[in-house]
């Protein structure tokens, strides 16, 4: 399956399929216990200064023993390739005759020779999909097992991550990890994937600005584990944006110019660090603790406080000077009613506890709050 080629490179059997000129397709086969020889599991993780690198989610033991436990049976089937990107220092020697068959143009049989991985070297291929079925094959009994590999040269990361997410966008993937990705994905997206991009990326803003509410607060995928402060899902926290981004309704709608496709980010992160200043300033005791203690900061709270944002945000100019002070004073009307951390929510007759991230429950809190804002503006004097 696999055989020493010259010192530094090993060879393959490979069939090299071309859809791209410059990124060639090849289909191959490896041992198992030689995948996570010559590949890395790229795991998604920021670096020192806050950059995203890595693409894969962390590894999730259940699903990887069923695997295990699979290819341990008598007679496992493996039919779904591991996806690779290799190293640019690959090369693919093709084979001359032999086969008897015509070209057909658009494959050819050969040998790819793959550098040999050195102990505490860089190896020459990162896994792109599969990490889980790469892990239990290198713990399965059957050591020799021959799984067929997929694979694409890539000299970037980018180049990986925008792989990646495309490969993962119709599977189960954690929704967290992909919106975490996108803002790093630099070729087009699908309509569905591109309307979440610019929410994620200021969801970055808030979450790195040191000067934002939010700052160290929101869960993203790469920040597993890393800090405890971290109380928010960042899905929540897209979602808001989204809706008041996309809306002609919302208050982050105007600083859209869907015309000249250009988006006044600078604008809408001032805006959104007056209202949510404001909702902290307004709510001490339910800000920063987890949702199980606090809705204000579950996925439920978010997303119907960022629907109350457009009503109070449609009142008060955020660029007025004094608009924090005018923001507070427009929650202030509903906070005597709020029940985040305690007691039962008048009118709705849910318990604090019981409001749960579904579209009923954000859509009945949603409306509860805004017309409290309503009716409490309207017995002003």
């Amino acid at each position: 399956m696999t055989a020493p080629l010259k010192p530094g490179f090993t060879e393959v059997r490979a069939l090299r399929i071309i859809q791209a000129k410059s990124y060639p397709l090849y289909i191959f086969m490896l041992r198992a216990a030689d995948i996570l020889n010559f590949a890395d599991i790229s795991r998604v993780s920021r670096d020192d200064a806050g950059k995203l690198i890595g693409y894969q989610r962390p590894h999730v033991k259940k699903h990887i023993q069923e695997i295990v436990d699979y290819l341990n049976s008598d007679f496992p089937i493996f039919p779904n390739p591991i996806i690779m990107a290799l190293s640019p220092q690959v090369h693919f020697n093709r084979t001359r005759g032999g086969h008897g068959l015509p070209d057909d143009g658009l494959s050819d049989t050969g040998r790819l020779s793959i550098p040999t991985p050195e102990e505490g070297r860089t190896k020459p291929a990162w896994i792109v999909d599969g990490q889980q079925r790469a892990l239990a094959l290198a713990q399965a009994e059957r050591c020799d097992f021959p799984v067929p590999i997929t694979a694409f040269v890539a000299d970037t990361v980018n180049l990986q991550r925008d792989q990646f997410v495309r490969i993962n966008n119709t599977k189960p993937l954690p929704r967290g990890l992909v919106t975490e990705l996108l803002p790093d994905v630099d070729s087009p997206l699908p309509p569905r994937l591109a309307v979440r991009k610019a929410p994620s990326q200021l969801c970055d803003v808030l979450n790195s600005d040191k000067n934002s509410p939010f700052f160290g607060m929101i869960k993203r995928a790469s920040m597993a584990g890393k800090s405890s402060q971290a109380v928010i899902t960042d899905t929540g926290i897209v979602d808001m944006i989204q809706q008041s981004l996309t809306l002609s309704s919302g208050c982050l709608y105007p600083f859209r110019d869907i015309g000249k496709g250009e988006t006044d980010f600078d604008g809408i992160i001032k805006a959104l660090n007056i209202y949510w200043w404001a909702v902290r300033d307004t709510f001490p005791e339910a800000w920063g603790k987890p949702p199980e203690k606090s809705r204000l900061m579950h996925g439920a709270g978010i997303r119907a406080m960022g629907r109350l944002m457009d009503r109070v945000l449609g009142a008060v100019d955020p660029l007025r000077r004094d608009a924090p002070d005018a923001v507070r004073q427009h929650l202030a009307l509903i906070a005597p009613h709020c029940r985040w951390t305690s007691g039962t929510w008048e009118d709705l007759g849910y318990r604090w506890n019981e409001i749960e991230n579904v579209a009923k429950h954000v859509g009945e809190l949603s409306n509860h709050l805004i017309r409290l804002y309503q009716n409490a503006r309207r017995e002003l004097p």
